[in-house]
């Protein structure tokens, strides 16, 4: 795939990886708002969230270079010595995702599995509802409640997590990541 290149920028993420990001923003912020009332938007929000997450992991093993797993997922000692580097105010910059980045994105999208799958488990656990419905899984919905509820928890955590990082990056790398999500291109 040919690099596209503007005023010194270098186009990195593709449309697909946008829309995705995008899109699963707004279906988390969706279910998130609707978890306490409103039971059927938070349903089908959680149900777009999974299946945008079921694309990103598809996308992440056929898409362009950047959105491929293998681009980003280091081994811990690169993100070790990418975290000393960071701390010390000095770390490599990375095209595509940096170590963290990478490792963020890999706990965002076990999060969000662990979410919706024990949302949908759930679901059938207490309504007798979904795909799962015919599966004697209200034996085990307090069990599911739990896991919703920890995994829901945990995601509550990583994405702060994520939004400190995004910041920070973008101090220490002098580059604007938000905008970079918008427009697809990244400082050379």
């Amino acid at each position: 795939m040919r690099t596209v290149e503007t005023r010194g920028e270098t186009k990195v993420w593709d449309p697909l990886v946008r829309l995705f990001h995008w899109s699963l923003v707004a279906a988390v912020v969706s279910a998130w708002i609707t978890r306490e009332e409103e039971y059927e938007l938070h349903l089908w929000a959680g149900y777009v969230v999974l299946g945008l997450v079921v694309f990103r992991i598809l996308w992440g093993f056929v898409g362009p270079r950047h959105a491929r797993f293998r681009d980003f997922l280091f081994p811990p000692r690169v993100l070790i010595a990418y975290l000393r580097s960071m701390a010390g105010g000095h770390p490599r910059r990375y095209l595509g995702h940096n170590p963290a980045g990478g490792i963020m994105v890999l706990a965002l999208i076990l999060a969000l599995l662990a979410v919706t799958l024990s949302g949908v488990a759930l679901d059938a656990a207490e309504n007798r509802a979904g795909p799962l419905a015919g599966y004697p899984l209200y034996f085990y919905g307090d069990l599911i409640g739990e896991i919703h509820e920890a995994a829901t928890t945990l995601l509550e955590i990583l994405v702060p997590l994520h939004l400190i990082g995004v910041f920070v990056s973008s101090r220490l790398h002098r580059e604007n990541l938000v905008r970079a999500m918008i427009t697809g291109r990244k400082p050379e």
